[in-house]
């Protein structure tokens, strides 16, 4: 029996259908099971109790439909986590992940009615293992105020962690993504949910840019001494590049390291926000002027594709964890793959296939063309010891493969 303190809401008008989910739920272990059989009653249920972890609602309500009852769900803060209780087609399921994903929530997936105990379980499960989620103590960090946060930046409590983006047909490394975390002195190992929307808000996003940027140069400079050379992706916000000050302060770093552009690249998320203007310009082509490579991330995912690839100078192209998710089942999903490696040949530009997770995923998608990518498969985020302990065994196995060969 799952154990973890999971708060659950279950919208669905058949009194059968509901009663039979709230009983799973709680025979699962979950504590805080709440139940609605109205959009609208569901919606003052979650105004009254707080924020759920996890949502499951059919989408065919009388009152309010599952689509408005979700919107007000995100705007008002008030669940983390989806999952769909209706009978739908995999490119009805598709549309409404991307209407999931544009309103900022996490959807888990579908489970058909009558619900099966075993499907309900590997969702809750997915729940739980999605970042920022703790296996061990699944209570919400959402009681950390804006000046507890920053004062933890101040102290130097947000630390650098890599995941590695390797050759899907050899295994070999290829560079690695530099993403954030909170060592929080009680709370433990802490996500970007916890933590960015409070960053962004207080004005210290290019700092902590900067504080990457420092990690990264100075592990470089490290891990230079024993034989690897790397190049280090950071997660750029669209906001960021307003700045006139973020391309002049990533020169100066460069200096001080005495390091080259080229082992930096810097991956802006693809979202709806981004304005091609003078100033945008102006900081994505200091920045290329220096040697540095420059991504779209969550390519598919977001608005204008087309457009920004020919107005800004991308280098790289990722394309969106969903798709890989889907594309062995979804014929849509796997187009999107095939028109994006096409086009990265046109452009000149890499293709990156991000969440790459099975062995499964790794062969079909070499055999779609794919190059890179980076994924569970080849390894999770993990701190910089762990990563340069990481690359040495990799590259001593790689080095055993040849002598073998």
């Amino acid at each position: 029996m799952l154990t973890f303190n999971l708060r659950v809401l279950v919208l669905e008008s058949h009194t059968f259908q509901r009663s039979i989910a709230v009983a799973m739920l709680q025979h699962m272990g979950c504590a805080h099971v709440f139940q609605a059989a109205e959009g609208a009653q569901a919606i003052e249920l979650l105004k009254q109790i707080g924020s759920v972890d996890i949502a499951l609602c059919n989408l065919y309500m009388d009152d309010i439909d599952g689509l408005e009852f979700l919107s007000c769900v995100d705007e008002l803060g008030l669940a983390k986590s989806v999952i769909i209780s209706s009978s739908i087609s995999a490119e009805l399921l598709l549309n409404i992940r991307q209407f999931v994903n544009v309103l900022g929530l996490n959807l888990l997936g579908s489970i058909a009615n009558p619900i099966q105990y075993g499907d309900l379980k590997a969702l809750l499960k997915k729940h739980l293992s999605m970042p920022g989620v703790s296996m061990a103590d699944n209570e919400p960090v959402n009681d950390l105020g804006d000046d507890e946060i920053c004062s933890a930046f101040a102290r130097g409590e947000f630390v650098s962690y890599f995941q590695p983006k390797c050759d899907l047909r050899t295994g070999e490394f290829r560079g690695v993504e530099v993403l954030t975390r909170w060592q929080h002195p009680t709370k433990g190992l802490l996500y970007p949910p916890s933590f960015m929307q409070v960053l962004e808000r207080c004005g210290l996003l290019n700092e902590l840019l900067f504080t990457q940027v420092k990690q990264s140069l100075a592990l470089q400079s490290h891990l230079k001494i024993r034989g690897h050379s790397v190049n280090y992706a950071l997660n750029v916000m669209a906001s960021q590049l307003s700045d006139g000050s973020l391309s002049m302060g990533i020169k100066k770093l460069l200096g001080t390291y005495a390091a080259s552009g080229s082992g930096l690249t810097f991956e802006l998320t693809e979202s709806g926000s981004l304005e091609i203007n003078r100033t945008t310009l102006k900081c994505l082509i200091h920045l290329r002027m220096m040697g540095c490579r420059l991504s779209i991330d969550d390519f598919g995912m977001g608005f204008s594709s087309m457009h920004r690839l020919c107005q800004l100078p991308f280098t790289e192209i990722k394309v969106d964890r969903e798709f890989t998710k889907r594309f062995l089942i979804d014929d849509r999903s796997k187009a999107i793959i095939n028109s994006t490696l096409a086009l990265g040949k046109t452009l000149g530009m890499t293709v990156v296939i991000e969440g790459v997770e099975t062995e499964e995923q790794r062969l079909q998608l070499v055999e779609l063309g794919c190059t890179q990518g980076q994924g569970f498969l080849y390894a999770r985020p993990m701190s910089a010891f762990h990563f340069a302990q990481w690359l040495s065994d990799k590259k001593s196995s790689l080095q055993g493969d040849l002598n073998w060969t």
